[in-house]
């Protein structure tokens, strides 16, 4: 088995039973001379993807995706200063929180980190995000994605908050709104005219790059 294929099977059983860990195999496929590219996309990313769809298969649940994150996060310690010199564009760049009155984070961080496992540059903002702060957060990064998080019925209307706020700063078209979370569901993504709605954090990968592909 080659390194590449080490590597995605570290990152896939969350450095659990493996010959080796997974920024261990980063180290020595640089040592073998192996591309940058070729380790973020044919390992690291091959891994989380294979994660993604299980996860949306049900045969993995949360604490499996979140060793395989944490694997991939160690992986990508030891890669990341090498990004920046190389011409790897990142996917897309997605600021991503929970709206504002909801601390809840548990599902916009395991988000964020299928997000980053698929190769999106992300900024997370945190929990109990103004519209203002979301805004001013895709603004400075250049983001083509605001992701927005909601664990209560309560504080759900603050997605409508913060997408109503982009439309009034003419950015509507610019950011992109895809919105998730326990009790949110596509009729209210319809609603309030959100982007985008993602049931899962696999989803939520797919629906944001679907949206950045349109």
């Amino acid at each position: 088995m080659s390194t590449l294929e080490d590597l995605s099977n570290a990152i896939i059983k969350g450095n659990i039973s493996v010959p080796a860990k997974s920024d261990e195999l980063v180290k020595r496929a640089l040592d073998e001379g192996v591309s940058v590219r070729d380790i973020l996309e044919k390992g690291m990313i091959a891994g989380m993807s294979v994660v993604g769809e299980r996860f949306k298969k049900c045969e993995v649940y949360v604490p499996e995706v979140l060793i395989a994150a944490r694997a991939m996060k160690a992986a990508m310690a030891v890669l990341k200063p090498l990004l920046a010199e190389s011409d790897i564009e990142p996917v897309g760049t997605v600021v991503i929180g929970t709206v504002k009155g909801d601390l809840h984070d548990i599902g916009k961080n395991l988000v964020a980190m299928m997000l980053e496992g698929a190769g999106f540059n992300v900024i997370d903002a945190g929990i109990d995000v103004t519209p203002e702060k979301f805004i001013e957060a895709a603004q400075k990064a250049g983001a083509q994605v605001v992701a927005m998080s909601a664990l209560l019925t309560t504080t759900m209307p603050g997605m409508k908050t913060t997408i109503d706020a982009i439309k009034a700063a003419g950015l509507t078209g610019t950011i992109k709104t895809v919105i998730g979370g326990a009790p949110v569901t596509q009729a209210y993504a319809d609603q309030i005219q959100a982007d985008g709605f993602a049931p899962d954090a696999a989803s939520a990968v797919d629906k944001i790059k679907e949206l950045i592909a349109a």
